[in-house]
């Protein structure tokens, strides 16, 4: 039986329009066109794409994978032809800049779609994201003869982008690069090397492919310093904006994966490629960071999106499947036994995905909102702490989304039972795709490094504050509210231990650099449960005023109650156990030499 997937409209627009509530930002620019009726008919429409036109390819898709012949990539059937859907409805320019084609809707809206895609049709996915991360670089660095030349074509989905970074001998490290970028007369350059684990490299749904290339010029520093960013288009772009002759870079190779078999990872040769610099030279590591980071946030949002449509087929799966009798008696006495639904272990399982699922939806677009507002409020001080939130959320949105989506996958297989290891129900390919989510755009360990060692002591620990004052104002405003006492007052300790965590590892951090490695991913998914705890605790504040207010929809607003009082009772109590792992110290990880492994 094939999965299904049914876009979360009622939920997106919870989210939106009563947990963001964004009223107060309709005159900002982004904002302006995006009337709650604009909104939620770009849902509708973005959710019949993925439920018609991309979801039913990607069984098929997986089954079929991608195919190379003579450095050519061939697309799984019906992939070229959904791409031409997608382009048509004008879904590559959706948040984009209007002066190059786009419509210029708030970052939110795209991370909506990015997560209805991601559920539909996750190899498929990949290649306008890629393409996206692209136009951001170019947007944010390139000179405005780059912009003109080439933000168009990205922008209307003619054209996809990539990102090459890692290389054969060198992952996260990229100081570590060789690829060369050799200096012209006429100001370009000659780039050879090889990149590796490239996606959508080389695919045959556009008619051109625009490389963004790290690279070293001669003489350059060593490491991370000497870094160079470059436009390598596979094909030389004419004065009238059509592909030219075919530029020095090809496709060695396409990876045989574990998952995301649709998408094409390949090996990039550049062979004296043309190549043109962005920005300044030495300079394009920060230049791929604006990559990066849209990148990390993209596949935090691509392992929602897996959890949620893992999670509605093992609902699906649950209601049907006949399993013993319920612990208390028959439920159904007419059938012969009871759907798996009625034990507790299977409500168990899928209410932990549910939890997550909810929870991270609402704190992936209050990010999405906060990104917004980084990048137009009139307000400097309004941006500075937006984009204070940003940089913090980050590694933890890529890190904690990453692990529980494949948790999610995981736990919805296991609701199937030995039918979800067949391949024919498709659950399994749930578990495939979702599991690179957790390696690339930086490994979990290198996200959890980051959040520590660079995030928590930037601005002399003033960044941690974009996260601490709202929360606390939260909690202040509720204190005294008994409806909402089951919520905050887990969310209150939790977060007083956080606090005090982050205190406690300073003081390590100072004496032992180690300390901090190792406390790392722990602290991480601590301070990602209270962030989670306290967007649960506002939505359960939501639905108890509008279970007051009787404004109808009554088991919608329970069901968010519930999913809330699973969340703070069988997932946020974690943190305890967090909190005692993390003062443990680096002692117990390190303390076996390297030799006696």
């Amino acid at each position: 039986m094939p999965t299904t997937y049914t876009a979360p409209l009622r939920d997106l627009k919870f989210v939106i329009h009563e947990f963001l509530d964004l009223a107060p930002y309709s005159e900002l620019p982004a904002f302006s066109e995006a009337s709650p009726d604009i909104i939620d008919a770009i849902l509708e429409e973005g959710g019949k794409l993925c439920e018609q036109v991309l979801h039913p390819i990607n069984m098929s898709g997986d089954e079929e994978g991608c195919s190379w012949n003579n450095h050519e990539v061939t697309t799984p059937k019906g992939f070229r032809e959904a791409y031409q859907t997608y382009v048509e409805g004008g879904w590559s320019g959706l948040t984009s800049d209007p002066e190059y084609g786009g419509q210029g809707l708030p970052h939110l809206v795209g991370l909506c779609m990015s997560e209805m895609i991601s559920a539909a049709n996750t190899s498929f996915g990949m290649y306008p994201g890629l393409s996206h991360g692209a136009w951001a670089a170019i947007h944010n660095h390139g000179s405005q003869e780059q912009k003109d030349k080439y933000l168009p074509k990205l922008t209307s989905g003619e054209w996809t982008g990539t990102m090459n970074l890692t290389e054969p001998h060198c992952g996260t490290d990229l100081g570590l690069i060789r690829t060369k970028a050799e200096p012209q007369d006429d100001g370009s350059y000659r780039i050879s090397g090889t990149k590796i684990w490239i996606s959508a490299g080389e695919h045959d749904m556009a008619e051109n492919i625009i490389h963004l290339v790290l690279a070293r010029i001669p003489g350059a520093p060593e490491g991370t310093k000497g870094i160079s960013l470059f436009i390598v288009p596979k094909y030389m772009v004419n004065d009238d904006g059509s592909p030219g002759e075919r530029n020095g870079v090809r496709c060695e190779s396409i990876e045989k994966k574990m998952g995301i078999k649709a998408s094409a990872t390949c090996e990039m040769g550049f062979d004296k490629a043309t190549g043109f610099l962005v920005g300044e030279e030495n300079k394009g590591l920060r230049c791929m960071f604006t990559m990066m980071n849209a990148a990390r946030l993209g596949t935090g949002i691509q392992a929602l999106g897996v959890g949620s449509v893992a999670y509605q087929n093992a609902v699906a799966f649950a209601h049907e499947r006949l399993q013993m009798r319920a612990l208390n008696g028959p439920q159904y006495p007419d059938k012969p036994a009871d759907p798996i639904m009625v034990h507790p272990d299977v409500r168990r399982m899928l209410m932990t995905c549910r939890a997550f699922v909810e929870g991270a939806r609402a704190l992936a677009l209050y990010t999405g909102l906060q990104l917004d507002l980084e990048h137009m409020h009139p307000d400097q001080a309004v941006r500075e702490k937006a984009g204070d939130w940003v940089a913090l959320m980050t590694p933890i949105i890529k890190a904690y989304f990453t692990d529980m989506g494949s948790e999610t996958a995981n736990l919805a297989m296991q609701v199937f039972g030995g039918s979800g290891y067949i391949r024919e129900t498709g659950v399994e390919q749930f578990v495939r795709d979702v599991r690179i989510t957790q390696i690339y755009e930086g490994t979990n360990g290198v996200q959890a490094l980051d959040l520590v060692g660079r995030k928590l002591p930037s601005k002399g620990g003033e960044t941690l504050n974009a996260f601490i004052e709202p929360v606390k104002a939260f909690i202040d405003e509720h204190q005294g509210d008994s409806d909402m006492a089951e919520f905050v007052e887990p969310l209150s300790e939790a977060f007083d231990g956080l606090q005090q965590t982050i205190h406690w590892l300073f003081g390590k951090m100072m004496e032992d650099r180690e300390e901090a490695g190792a406390a790392s991913s722990d602290f991480l998914r601590l301070f990602a449960l209270v962030a989670m705890g306290y967007v649960w605790a506002r939505q359960a504040a939501i639905a108890h005023a509008r279970l007051k207010d009787n404004s109808g929809e009554q088991g919608f607003y329970e069901s968010k109650l519930a999913t809330a009082r699973f969340f703070m009772t069988r997932m946020l109590p974690d943190s305890a156990g967090l909190m005692q792992r993390i003062r443990a110290g680096a002692g117990p990880v390190m303390g076996l030499d390297a030799e006696a492994f």
